[in-house]
């Protein structure tokens, strides 16, 4: 299996988990918030929305494109600290988006 197989296969399996959780939406936020200087547009967005509405979208568009995969990429160290200790979906999405940041540091290969 390639990389962008296996990145695509996270990317669904972290999507299925949006869904299972009931944290993906119907509709997206307003235009401004995607408009955020803010890494993961944290200060718009929140860290689910971020998820659903930039990352999925533009990760699929680069497989989709056979466009160049990111060298250096890691996601979880910040959802480890945007997501309350307390928060139910806490320790199943850090699982999903770890193995997702593992495609992409030579561990997951």
């Amino acid at each position: 299996m390639t990389q962008y197989q296996r990145v695509r296969e996270q990317l669904h399996l972290l999507e299925a988990q949006l869904r299972a959780q009931n944290l993906w939406q119907n509709s997206a936020p307003a235009a401004s918030a995607f408009e955020s200087t803010q890494p993961f547009c944290m200060d718009t967005l929140e860290p689910f929305e971020w998820l659903q509405w930039v990352l999925i979208p533009r990760m699929h568009a680069l497989l989709d494109g056979q466009q160049p995969l990111p060298q250096a990429f890691a996601i979880a160290p910040y959802y480890e600290i945007a997501l309350e200790a307390t928060h139910p979906s806490r320790d199943l999405m850090l699982a999903h988006l770890q193995q997702l940041d593992a495609l992409f540091s030579g561990e997951g290969k």
